[in-house]
């Protein structure tokens, strides 16, 4: 037999339920407000230390005090002290040397800088259209000094930001080749950093080295695939290895020509938030691939082959990779200066956050950063370009038989 309760009884419960629902609201709420009331007397009692500490410097310390190196150093310490490895201040003029990284464009003499082991400025490589390429310079040359500065091992990193200034400023450069030493004038101007190289090898294997992710890295890279695939290519290797962390955007329009339609990555906030921050559309380059990584490729680049292995379009080799899964920000302050904030973990397409883990490869093939170092694109002296031409040059005569296997399908099928 049904029980039937009275209005009055129906009303007591839902005042009962709504007292309760309250309550918990008003709990949740008290929490809350307390939580805050500690953080803001947390907060004061950070911000009067540095008062006092002030206070005792500005009324005993015997030097002079620059304001603006003070708070400068302030910044940075506060952001060395929040336990971000990542986190860093940038002062006016390194926020602007930053975005001009970011873009592609520095203002440089146009080459790749590596230590000597004297100390001096070794050329690794000279860009295109550069004034160092008309001047004349080559790789392997050394730089011994630039204007008045004797440069050595222990000024090394001030000699080379020295190459970089203001467009249109000029220095004086001593370039030593074998036993022989120029002075060069150089002119600092904008040059195109190349991000992308690409090689044909042999059976039309195309190879795409990247060396950094930046605004310019995808222009370049529709053109180099564009070329290879013009010319035949069957296969693409791509090479991410040592390549650290770039611009996401960047990386994203790089995967959006070569994966089907999907997401590319998304990210989790510190609030638990999801959200999808780039996709792909539907055309893709349908050819055998595989990625070459190491223990240095990190950040974006980790995610450049992550995605290429959950949409199987290729398989990874090489050796574990850095495991930096997080994504920064980079807030612009009011005085033109900046921060740069880990804020969210990158999600790939479908495998767990490689933050931390690092994203492990198909085939194992260890190399020393040595050996790395004396590979010329060459299988012979590059172990891990070996293999990974062994595995697209397996996955071409599997896509060939598969060609075959629905022709033949097909002319069966017409014939009856």
């Amino acid at each position: 037999m049904n029980k039937k309760i009275s209005l009055g009884a129906a009303i007591f419960l839902m005042l009962i339920f709504m007292a309760a629902t309250v309550s918990m609201t008003m709990i949740y709420s008290q929490r809350d407000f307390n939580r805050k009331v500690r953080d803001l007397k947390d907060r004061e009692s950070r911000y009067s230390k540095i008062a006092e500490i002030d206070n005792y410097v500005q009324n005993r310390y015997i030097g002079t005090i620059v304001a603006d190196d003070l708070t400068d150093a302030t910044a940075a310490g506060f952001l060395a002290g929040i336990g971000d490895p990542y986190a860093r201040y940038y002062d006016k003029t390194s926020y602007d040397r930053l975005l001009a990284d970011y873009s592609g464009n520095s203002v440089q003499i146009g080459i790749v800088p590596q230590k000597d082991e004297s100390g001096y400025i070794k050329v690794g490589e000279v860009y295109p259209d550069s004034p160092a390429q008309a001047a004349g310079i080559q790789p392997d040359d050394l730089i011994v000094k630039i204007d008045d500065t004797d440069i050595s091992s222990e000024n090394y990193s001030e000699a080379v930001a020295m190459l970089k200034g203001e467009p249109g400023t000029k220095m004086n450069i001593v370039v030593r080749r074998g036993v022989e030493e120029n002075t060069l004038e150089m002119t600092r101007r904008f040059v195109e950093t190349p991000s992308v190289n690409a090689t044909m090898l042999e059976n039309n294997i195309g190879l795409v080295k990247f060396t950094e992710f930046n605004d310019t890295t995808p222009d370049q890279f529709n053109k180099r695939v564009n070329k290879l695939m013009d010319e035949g290519a069957q296969a693409l290797i791509f090479d991410v290895r040592g390549v650290s962390t770039g611009v996401l955007r960047s990386v994203a329009q790089v995967l959006d020509k070569l994966l089907p339609e999907g997401t590319i990555v998304s990210s989790t906030d510190k609030d638990g938030n999801t959200t999808v921050l780039e996709t792909s559309d539907v055309t893709e380059i349908a050819l055998p691939m595989s990625v070459m990584m190491n223990d240095k490729t990190s950040g974006e680049a980790e995610l450049f082959a992550q995605a290429i292995k959950d949409y199987d379009k290729g398989k990874l080799v090489g050796t574990k990779t850095a495991g930096k899964g997080t994504a920064q920000t980079i807030i612009p302050l009011t005085d033109g200066s900046a921060i740069k904030l880990t804020t969210a973990r990158y999600n790939p397409p479908v495998s767990p956050s490689y933050d931390g883990v690092g994203v492990k490869p198909d085939f194992e093939v260890k190399m020393s950063d040595e050996q790395l170092q004396y590979a010329t694109d060459d299988p012979e002296t590059d172990a891990q370009l070996k293999k990974a031409i062994d595995v697209v040059a397996a996955a071409i005569k599997q896509f060939n038989a598969s060609q075959a296997e629905s022709s033949e399908s097909s002319e069966e099928t017409s014939s009856k």
